[in-house]
């Protein structure tokens, strides 16, 4: 069954199907000929955004192809990769967790998977759930061991959260980098033992438990993991590759059209542009407008945040480079809004995503590429700006 598309409880993207594409809610502006310029200046394979406004979308748009070189028109209803902005629904489950009692903000690695402690390193195991998801637990960055284990899980038997319980097993032993709570460091492992501690706590796989308590409550029909398009398919957008200065290269479906599955709380889904406005707009109400999912106090604590991030010029696309991080979300001013946003970007290097919510005006936009880079990094950064003059509840 198709799962209902809701902007919080009361209000829906009702969306009419007119042959083969799909029609905006009445009121709803095109974006077309916002991207269209954009996509041809950038030489982008797609492009897509949409903004909303007290849970009402403002305006929606979808330009490009699935696949460079191909006619194969991108839709609304299209799902895009959107990486690294998936650790703020990780953190949501943790959050729900957390309030019903499973676990609390200051539960331990060690604590959280108690069968592993004793052959953790001490620093490691009396890392919290807190700083796991604030970047600041002392785990390294992303590094040539974490590279080569995700490696090696292709090689490993048994389900996803038998995979990460082994990885977080076969990393315990490393010492930390620096001090818990002491510095930020991007770490996807961070998250990925996040996630496995919510495995722990339940006794499902972090799949399972994003589907039905995230996706499944807020109408997100078209989120999934992993590449959007089937295997052998362009039967959605496919993510793109830069070759130096030949044209884009685009990546079928198969073990290298995207990360390893293993590190889904850290970004593997994927969802339509509509949808990610609908979860964008969710949390632009900081959980006020339902579905309760969990408390408004708690959306806030999510919100706000942990540390401030010295400035990181080399940030690679998709990972903050300056501002404050919260719990999966960062907080940055922008020269051109008077009003600070809650941010974060996301890639898996085929692919680029951006939200950006104005929770005291109940304001989000969203925008996503099907191709990776610095290119892209600077698309999107040039369509926010863009799109919030334009359409934005308070322009600077």
């Amino acid at each position: 069954m198709r799962r209902r598309h809701l902007l919080g409880r009361a209000s829906a993207l009702t969306l009419a199907a007119a042959g083969p594409a799909i029609a905006l809610p009445e009121g709803a502006a095109s974006l077309d000929p916002l991207l269209a310029p954009m996509l041809a200046e950038y030489r982008l394979p797609a492009l897509v955004a949409a903004l909303v406004r007290e849970g009402k979308l403002l305006g929606a748009g979808a330009v490009g192809t699935r696949c460079w070189g191909r006619e194969a028109p991108v839709r609304l209803d299209d799902a895009f990769h959107i990486g690294s902005d998936t650790k703020a629904m990780t953190s949501l489950l943790l959050a729900m967790l957390v309030e019903q009692g499973r676990l609390r903000w200051d539960t331990t690695l060690g604590e959280g998977l108690p069968d592993l402690a004793a052959g953790m390193d001490p620093g490691l195991a009396g890392v919290t759930l807190t700083q796991l998801l604030s970047h600041t637990s002392g785990l390294p960055s992303d590094n040539e061991v974490f590279e080569r284990l995700l490696g090696q899980s292709y090689l490993q038997s048994g389900n996803l959260d038998s995979l990460r319980y082994w990885l977080v097993q076969t990393w315990g032993r490393q010492p930390l980098a620096a001090p818990p709570g002491s510095r930020f460091a991007y770490s996807n492992l961070g998250y990925v033992m996040a996630g496995a501690i919510a495995e722990r706590a339940t006794g499902r796989s972090w799949e399972e438990l994003v589907a039905e308590r995230i996706f499944d409550p807020l109408g997100l029909a078209t989120a999934g993991f992993g590449p959007a398009a089937r295997l052998g398919r362009v039967d959605a957008p496919l993510g793109h590759r830069w070759r130096q200065e030949a044209a884009p290269e685009p990546m079928l479906a198969g073990p290298n059209g995207d990360n390893p599955l293993i590190i889904g709380p850290a970004g593997t889904v994927h969802l339509s542009i509509l949808d990610f406005a609908a979860w964008a707009a969710w949390h632009a109400a900081e959980g006020r407008r339902g579905p309760a999912l969990v408390t408004p106090e708690t959306v806030r604590r999510l919100h706000r945040p942990v540390i401030d991030l010295p400035p990181r010029p080399d940030a690679a696309p998709g990972t903050p480079a300056t501002g404050g991080y919260a719990l999966g979300w960062g907080r940055l001013a922008q020269p051109w809004s008077r009003e600070p946003f809650l941010q974060h970007a996301g890639s898996n290097t085929l692919n680029l995503a951006l939200v950006m919510l104005q929770p005291r005006l109940d304001f989000a936009m969203v925008m996503a590429t099907n191709i990776g880079g610095e290119r892209a990094d600077a698309a999107l950064k040039a369509l926010a700006e863009a799109l919030y003059r334009q359409h934005g509840p308070a322009p600077a």
